[in-house]
């Protein structure tokens, strides 16, 4: 028997987060074996002010070395004075630099998918910001009792 992704292509919609104030965040939890990781989005739903703020979002692996800091899923891109609805992304690649539209108009290319295992899907601000997110992912199970749920 042949599984489309529909099959198994699961969602998770983490409400809302204010943005962590200059800190580490956890926002996703994966747990019981790696996942691919299809997109992760964030929409703006309270402005974030004119504080010069960057944000990055990184995988801290619940094995191995990496353990002890996170790895870069996408490396930090300014979000300072950003409306309601606009949107953030992974980049084109692991590790590039956060795609962050122009304001709630510009939509965002799905980016390429990602293998990661079990850890904390974190994000992290370089200055406190008062700009709230809701962040979005979706995912298809590599293993078979591997999940994600809002942290």
């Amino acid at each position: 028997m042949f599984l489309s992704v529909a099959d198994v292509l699961a969602v998770v919609a983490f409400l809302v987060a204010l943005l962590p104030a200059t800190a580490l965040q956890s926002i996703y939890t994966v747990s019981g074996g790696r996942i691919i990781l299809v997109s992760l989005f964030g929409t703006v739903t309270t402005a974030t002010d004119a504080t010069a703020t960057t944000l990055s979002v990184g995988i801290t692996p619940t094995l191995g070395a990496g353990t002890s800091k996170p790895a870069a899923l996408a490396t930090a891109t300014a979000v300072t004075s950003k409306e309601a609805g606009t949107t953030f992304g992974l980049g084109a690649s692991v590790a590039a630099a956060l795609v962050v539209g122009a304001d709630a108009s510009v939509p965002l290319a799905l980016p390429p998918r990602q293998v990661i295992g079990s850890g904390a899907i974190t994000i992290t601000t370089s200055a406190t910001n008062a700009g709230v997110v809701k962040w979005d992912l979706t995912y298809i199970p590599l293993d078979a009792a591997a999940q994600v749920v809002a942290a």
